[in-house]
């Protein structure tokens, strides 16, 4: 069975590539198209380019921290793997567009892993293979509940399924998608079943590597992310957490919101006061969101 590594960008997941070999390590890189959130505000052109020429399109920019590139980067050359890097033909804004509500993701509507992440994973496989493979998955030993709610999406063989669109179909009220489900992989939990603990295992590891994380994996205004995190990120990145509080403002859907209700906005976010600046020492690799994909 084929082995693949999908790689976050996060210290987790770059440990199981580093401990856990696979025929394939894979990322998948979600861009923008907004000129405000050019990857390293044009400081690292060649990079871009580089980018920009490996991914056949142009990379302008990422909705995760710019330093995901670096990490990418950085784990091909120390441990001598290629990642694969796959992006979809919809950039973040594209894929809310196609949405037609000019509405973020939310509680409610949780579209964008699927689309920007799992859909582009489905899709590189069906360029390498029609058989099931193993993929690795990064949860932790703190994490069995989400082991458990995977498996549970599995068939039998512990295989699980991705619906996909294979064709349309005319209807009296139109044209209609036809969906399929195709079972692709085999999720494994490698750090579970050995247990590595955060501090002492994963992080010791990576100390002195030379290989530049970002702090965090994830879109940075992911709507998964606690409040308080939200607001170190209006700390860093102020143009992009501009774009996600201006894509809130104009959603269709008003009960469409940050967390459960509209108590909660990305401009109120930005407005809260403080009694000392937030680092992210503040945080753990955990705030980070749920996707890690």
């Amino acid at each position: 069975m084929i082995k693949v590594n999908s790689v976050s960008g996060g210290q987790t997941s770059a440990f199981i590539m580093a401990n856990f070999k696979a025929d394939y390590n894979i990322f998948q890189l979600v861009r923008t198209d907004f000129k405000d959130c050019l990857w390293m505000n044009g400081k690292d052109e060649k990079t871009r380019q580089l980018i920009s020429d490996r991914i056949g399109m142009e990379f302008i920019g990422t909705m995760e921290e710019d330093e995901c590139i670096y990490t990418i980067l950085d784990l091909e050359q120390y441990l001598g793997q290629e990642i694969k890097i796959n992006t979809s033909y919809k950039t973040f804004e594209k894929m809310i567009e196609e949405h037609g509500l000019r509405s973020l993701p939310s509680p409610l509507r949780r579209y964008c892993t699927e689309e920007l992440k799992l859909q582009i994973a489905f899709e590189w496989w069906q360029t390498i293979t029609d058989e099931i493979v193993e993929m690795r998955i990064g949860y932790r030993a703190k994490e069995m509940r989400r082991m458990k709610s995977m498996i549970k999406k599995c068939d039998k063989n512990r295989h699980l399924p991705f619906k996909h669109i294979i064709g349309q179909k005319e209807t009296k009220k139109g044209t209609q998608n036809i969906w399929q489900e195709t079972y692709w992989q085999k999720p494994v939990f490698p750090l579970i079943e050995t247990k590595p603990t955060w501090k002492d295992d994963i992080k010791k590891f990576w100390k002195d590597k030379p290989i530049r994380f970002a702090e965090f994996n994830n879109c940075v205004g992911c709507f998964h992310r606690d409040p308080l995190l939200l607001k170190y990120m209006w700390q860093k990145h102020p143009n992009k957490m501009q774009h996600f509080s201006d894509f809130e403002k104009n959603r269709k859907y008003k009960n469409d919101t940050l967390k459960a209700d509209d108590t909660m906005t990305y401009e109120r976010i930005k407005k809260m006061k403080l009694t000392q600046m937030l680092t992210a020492n503040d945080f753990s690799e955990c705030d980070s969101g749920y996707c890690g994909i």
